[in-house]
């Protein structure tokens, strides 16, 4: 059955990658939702051909577009979930800046969304045709749910629950068509990810003329300074625990004591431990004031806010079970699957608790997020490996074959 399959996806691999260059080919930058939207029309009616009806929900935030929710209903008890998104990084100016387009060089698609995530998209879609071809009553059998996100480069924190209450209950898996890292006949499948916190930091401090006052000024920047690397300091690479201190503003006017400073801040890690260590030392800072004026009797006030967090997707008994399934699919094929822990979220974020869940499903590519590339190959644009299509549907299908045979 393998070849009869490997035969019936090459032969319409044109059609596949021409659905892809379709969506490549629409910009869909998460603030821009009629681009969004319309990925969201082509999708639903990609899938239509396949039997799938349509449900559209607004994402939470009114600047971005509409989640989408295609359902095919089974004639049994079983559902599977997957999971894929409408955005990408990309606005408009920068993919005409830098000449960022569909193109195809070699073994290679470059164009917006070819790695993440639109090239998933179409996987999932191969991965449901070919059910439909060579095991007709397997595919009507199962409710297949399939989510696709509006938001998700922007962690659009209302798409788990819009998942969970399609899925909980009764759902067999979440798989998340994220890409996936393939060497060879080697293919990683992401079983953990970082989960991330993101603070602001505010230092108020007290402005003073700089040149006939300075000693009444108590300098936020230089307080805020001071915190950065108390920040900096709390990166623990064996812990995999990271701080990345992104932005930086202060003051107005250089003549002036500065009153204000403000930054932004990530965390990252993989352990729920670590994650809620990380986010109590983080928050200990607010008491931590060094900058005062030259009286002492203004010190300057810190204040520190959590503005988003996903916790981290770490190893558990549901993932795990999922893994040795697709493991052992993938040895049927001839594969050699491997776990990653990645550090980059996904939606399976959300889900993993609920529901067994695993990432990476998608197409292997390289360099997401990159619209730039230059001479000497150091930077090169968002691509998808063509070759890693068809390999990559074959260990799908049989993988899910096999979570509906054990279930």
């Amino acid at each position: 059955m393998k070849e009869k399959i490997q035969t019936y996806l090459e032969r319409n691999l044109g059609t596949y990658f021409d659905i892809l260059r379709q969506m490549v080919e629409i910009n869909s930058f998460t603030g821009n939702p009629e681009g969004v939207n319309r990925v969201g029309d082509l999708t639903a009616e990609l899938f239509r051909g396949l039997g799938f009806t349509e449900t559209r929900i607004q994402a939470k935030n009114p600047k971005y577009g509409k989640h989408l929710v295609l359902t095919h209903q089974g004639t049994s008890g079983k559902r599977v979930g997957m999971i894929s998104h409408l955005d990408t990084v990309f606005p408009p100016e920068e993919e005409i800046a830098n000449d960022f387009h569909w193109r195809e060089v070699g073994d290679r698609i470059y164009g917006p969304g070819t790695n993440d995530v639109k090239g998933g998209t179409v996987l999932m879609y191969m991965v449901l045709a070919a059910l439909k071809e060579f095991y007709p009553r397997t595919f009507e059998e199962v409710t297949w749910v399939l989510l696709l996100n509006a938001a998700e480069e922007r962690l659009s924190d209302d798409f788990g629950g819009v998942c969970l209450d399609h899925l909980s209950g009764d759902a067999l898996a979440a798989l998340v068509f994220e890409a996936g890292v393939r060497e060879g006949n080697l293919f990683q499948l992401v079983t953990k990810r970082k989960g991330r916190c993101t603070f602001r930091v505010f230092v108020d401090g007290k402005g003073a003329h700089a040149g006939s006052n300075h000693a009444e000024g108590a300098n936020a920047i230089v307080q805020l300074a001071h915190t950065i690397q108390k920040i900096a300091a709390l990166t623990d690479y064996e812990r995999d625990l990271t701080f990345n201190v992104g932005t930086v503003k202060g003051g107005s006017v250089v003549n002036r004591v500065p009153h204000f400073a403000q930054a932004t801040v990530e965390m990252r890690a993989f352990d729920t431990q670590v994650f809620d260590d990380g986010v109590k030392k983080m928050l200990d800072l607010q008491n931590h004031v060094h900058v005062s004026n030259h009286r002492g009797d203004y010190q300057c006030k810190v204040t520190i806010q959590m503005s988003n967090r996903s916790a981290p997707w770490p190893e558990n008994p549901a993932t795990q079970q999922l893994f040795q399934i697709w493991q052992s699919a993938g040895e049927e094929l001839g594969f050699q699957v491997v776990p990653e822990a990645r550090g980059g979220l996904s939606d399976g974020n959300a889900l993993w608790e609920t529901i067994p869940t695993i990432d990476g499903l998608g197409p292997y590519g390289g360099f997401a997020h990159c619209s730039e590339r230059s001479e000497d190959g150091s930077k090169d644009q968002e691509f998808a490996s063509k070759s890693s299509f068809v390999p990559k549907t074959l260990l799908n299908v049989y993988g899910i074959l096999k979570l509906i045979e054990s279930s």
